[in-house]
């Protein structure tokens, strides 16, 4: 993928807070969040709506500023920020779409049997205050996995990439590599383990994203992973207290 956004002097210097809070404000407010919600979680009805719907404004007014940012310089495209169609052909899109959705269905399948069976499933405690209970938090689940997708993307991947290739002067995969650095600290809350998953997960869109020159794969991918996350999979079945993803906080 080759991209060569031109970012005005005042955009640049404008992205400089925007990155800022990014890498070290983001990361430590999800944490204090999370770790809020753990403790309150079973109290508390309303308590993991309202953190869901918090992240929620507060992601898409992040991706809101960025936007404005690229808008504010003439030299960036929607090219250079992946707001485009994917190269390669309907018919590859339509393959890759297709392998991803059968492969995620496949994952989530397996879990599924796990966590029935109260074995341990792979990731989950790393979230598991999260897990949706009610209608209520499973809706508030399914508008965060979609902002997550959508936001995060655009975000993550389009912008920063764009700032670091355009404002910095960095090869396209360089610039890649250290939005995909910014984007794993962002997800801090889920301690090391959750952070392990999460630069497997970032780095598999970010190659879609570098094969593709679109966001649209890995934020449909992005959504689906996030989907299954939150409400395909359910908790481990087993008795209070037991290690079977019970509400404990997590400490990064």
């Amino acid at each position: 993928m080759t991209i060569s956004p031109e970012f005005s002097p005042l955009a640049a210097w404008l992205a400089v807070p925007l990155v800022a809070y990014l890498l070290f404000v983001t990361p430590w407010l999800g944490k204090r969040a999370y770790e809020k919600l753990a403790r309150q979680r079973d109290r508390d009805p309303r308590a993991l709506v309202r953190m869901f719907r918090s992240w929620i404004a507060e992601t898409w007014a992040l991706m809101a500023v960025a936007l404005v940012l690229a808008a504010m310089s003439p030299g960036v495209g929607l090219a250079d920020l992946g707001l485009v169609a994917p190269s390669g052909g309907g018919s590859r899109v339509t393959g890759m779409v297709v392998g991803a959705t059968i492969g995620l269905v496949a994952v989530t399948l397996v879990f599924r049997r796990r966590a029935k069976s109260g074995r341990a499933v792979p990731g989950q405690a790393a979230f598991s205050a999260m897990l949706p209970r009610t209608t209520a938090e499973r809706w508030a689940a399914a508008a965060m996995a979609v902002t997550a997708g959508v936001c995060e993307e655009v975000l993550y991947r389009g912008f920063l990439i764009a700032l670091g290739v355009g404002v910095l002067g960095l090869d396209v995969k360089v610039a890649a590599g250290a939005a995909l650095v910014v984007f794993v600290a962002g997800h801090w809350y889920q301690g090391w383990k959750g952070l392990l998953i999460v630069t497997v997960a970032g780095y598999g869109l970010t190659a879609l994203y570098l094969a593709q020159g679109s966001l649209l794969l890995p934020i449909v991918v992005h959504v689906l992973v996030d989907l299954r996350g939150l409400l395909f999979v359910p908790a481990p079945a087993g008795p209070v207290g037991a290690d079977t993803g019970s509400v404990e906080p997590v400490r990064g």
